[in-house]
C-alpha cells in the first residue's frame, strides 16, 4: 500500500490516546475484496480492553464537556482539514479495503469530512430557553447538555463517512466516544484516528476499539453503565438485538437500518434524468448501500422505453478493480453478498422475472456479479422485499399513482425513496403519501450533512446531519428559579 503519508496506516487499536495491541498479540487479517490479497493483520481485542476504552471515555468526559464550545469547533476544525488535505490517502485504504473505485472512495472522504466542518460550526449553536414562569416568583430556564459516553458502531459499505457522521456532533455536543468500526473494513477508522490525534483531540475523547468478535463488543456496550447512547448503522435484525440488549439500562439508541428503496418513473418525467438518476443511486458502491433503490416503478406508457435505456446505460458501466479509474463499479465486499444476490436472482427468474442483461458472476473475480437489470417483477419475488445490497435492478410496471404509493409502500421500511415527475400536484401528492424518512424529487443525490438523514418504520430512529443531528447527543434540564 503506497501512501504519502504513512502514518496514515495503523494495525492497533486507539484507546486513551495510545496505540495497543490485542491481549496475546491477538489479530485479525484484514483483506482486499478485488483480489483477496493480504492487507494487514489488526489488533483483536478482548472484552477487558473494551472496557477498559469505556473507561477511559467516562474520565476524558470531564475536561471535554467543560471546555467552551468554541474551543471543541477550533479542534474538529482541524480534523476536518487534516481529512481534506490527507484524502488521496483515505481514499487509497478506504479503496483497498473496501473496494469501491478510488473516485467515489475520494466522494466519501469529502462527504464524511463535510459533517466534521457542518458539526464543528454547531457546536455554537446548541441554544436552551427562556420559558415565562407559572408563578410571579418562578424564572424557568432549559438548557441543554451532553448525554455521555457514546459508543458508536459503524459499518463496512463506508467506513469513513458514517464515522464521521457520527463522531462530529458527538464531540460537538461535549461527548466522548467509543468506535467499533467492521472488522471488515478497520483500517479507515484507525487513519481517522490517527488524524484526530494530529489535529489534538485529547487522550480518551475517541477511542477506536478493533474486534473480529462483534458479538462480544456490542454485549459490553450494551450493558455497560457507563455509555449513555448506542448509535448504530447496519442490519435491522441488529438494530432491533441492540434495542432490547440496551434495555436494561435504558441508553438512547440512533439508528440508521436497512432499506427497501422504491424509484417511481412517472409518465410525464424526464426520461434521460430519469435513467441518470437511477444508474447514479442504484449503482453507487455497487449497489451496497441503504438507500439504494431496490424497486424501480415504471408507469406503463414509458415502461418500454425506461427499460431500453436504462438497459444500454447499464451495460456501459465498466466493472473491475477500484485502483483502475475507469472502472465505475467495484467488487462486492465478499462471498456471502455474492451469493445472496444469486439466490435473489435466481428466485426471481424461476418465478418468471426476464433479464435484459447481466445474471452471472462474471469473469472478473470471485467478488464480482454482473450489473442485472430484471423485469417483469411481481411481489411473489423475494427481490421485492429483501434488501438487495448489489448491482441488480429489478423494474415493474405500475398503471396509476395511487397503485404506486400502495406499491411502494408495501414494505417494513421506510428509509429513502425517489421519483422523477413535472405536474407539482402530482409531485406534493406523491411526496407526502411515501412512508419514507427521506424523499428524493427529481433527483437521486439527497445525502448531505445540512438535512437530515434518517428512516421510519423498521429502518430506524434518529436523525443524523443538519441541526436536527446534534440533538441525539444532548439531554434537555429545566431548571425552576424560586423565590424571585
Amino acid at each position: 500500500m503506497e501512501l504519502k503519508n504513512n502514518s496514515l496506516l495503523k494495525t492497533k487499536a486507539y484507546v486513551n490516546g495510545l496505540w495497543i495491541s490485542g491481549k496475546d498479540n491477538k489479530t485479525f487479517l484484514v483483506e482486499n475484496p478485488f483480489d483477496q490479497s493480504h492487507l494487514a493483520n489488526v489488533a483483536d481485542l478482548d472484552k477487558e480492553s473494551i472496557s477498559n476504552a469505556i473507561s477511559a471515555a467516562e474520565k476524558a468526559m470531564t475536561g471535554w464537556k467543560a471546555k467552551s464550545a468554541n474551543e471543541r469547533s477550533v479542534i474538529l476544525k482541524r480534523w476536518y482539514q487534516l481529512q481534506v488535505d490527507n484524502a488521496d490517502d483515505l481514499a487509497m485504504i478506504l479503496t483497498l479495503e473496501q473496494g469501491k473505485p478510488l473516485a467515489e472512495a475520494k466522494g466519501e472522504i469529502d462527504y464524511g469530512a463535510s459533517y466534521v466542518e457542518w458539526f464543528a460550526e454547531e457546536a455554537k449553536r446548541i441554544y436552551g430557553d427562556v420559558i415565562p414562569g407559572h408563578q410571579q416568583d418562578k424564572r424557568i430556564i432549559v438548557i441543554k447538555q451532553p448525554i455521555g459516553v457514546i459508543a458508536t458502531i459503524t459499518p463496512w459499505n463506508f467506513p469513513n463517512a458514517m464515522i464521521a457522521r457520527k463522531v462530529a456532533p458527538a464531540l460537538a455536543a461535549g461527548c466522548t466516544v467509543v468506535i467499533k468500526p467492521s472488522e471488515i473494513t478497520p483500517l479507515s477508522a484507525l487513519a481517522l484516528a490517527e488524524l484526530a490525534h494530529q489535529a489534538g483531540v485529547p487522550p480518551g475523547v475517541i477511542n477506536v476499539v478493533t474486534s473480529n468478535n462483534a458479538v462480544m463488543v456490542g454485549e459490553e456496550f450494551t450493558s455497560n453503565k457507563i455509555i449513555k447512547k448506542i448509535s448504530f448503522t447496519g442490519s435491522t435484525r441488529v438494530g432491533k438485538l441492540l434495542m432490547e440488549k440496551s434495555a436494561n439500562t435504558l441508553k438512547k439508541l440512533s439508528l440508521e437500518l436497512g432499506g427497501n428503496a422504491p424509484f417511481i418513473v412517472l409518465n410525464d418525467a424526464d426520461l434521460n434524468e430519469a435513467v441518470t438518476g437511477a444508474i447514479a443511486a442504484k449503482f453507487r458502491n455497487n449497489g451496497q448501500t441503504c438507500i439504494c433503490p431496490n424497486r424501480i416503478f415504471v408507469q406503463e406508457e414509458i415502461y418500454t422505453s425506461f427499460i431500453e435505456m436504462f438497459t444500454t446505460e447499464v451495460k456501459k458501466l465498466q466493472v473491475g478493480n477500484g485502483l483502475v479509474n475507469t472502472n465505475f463499479i467495484g467488487p462486492l465486499i465478499n462471498q456471502n453478498a455474492v451469493k445472496k444476490i444469486a439466490s435473489l436472482v435466481k428466485d426471481a427468474i424461476d418465478k418468471g422475472a426476464k433479464l435484459t442483461t447481466g445474471g452471472s458472476f462474471g469473469g472478473k473475480g470471485k467478488n464480482f456479479f454482473d450489473t442485472t437489470v430484471l423485469t417483469n417483477i411481481d411481489s411473489s419475488m423475494r427481490i421485492m422485499q429483501e434488501e438487495i445490497f448489489g448491482p441488480v435492478a429489478p423494474i415493474v410496471k405500475f398503471k396509476t399513482d395511487t397503485e404506486v404509493i400502495k406499491l411502494a409502500n408495501n414494505t417494513e421500511y421506510g428509509l429513502a425513496s425517489y421519483f422523477y415527475g413535472n405536474n407539482i400536484k402530482r409531485v406534493w401528492k406523491i411526496a407526502e403519501a411515501l412512508e419514507y424518512g427521506m424523499v428524493g424529487v427529481n433527483t437521486s443525490l439527497i445525502s448531505t450533512p445540512v438535512a437530515p438523514f434518517g428512516g421510519v418504520k423498521e429502518s430506524g430512529i434518529g436523525r443524523e446531519g443538519s441541526k436536527y443531528g446534534i440533538e441525539d447527543y444532548l439531554t434537555i434540564k429545566y431548571i425552576c428559579l424560586g423565590g424571585m
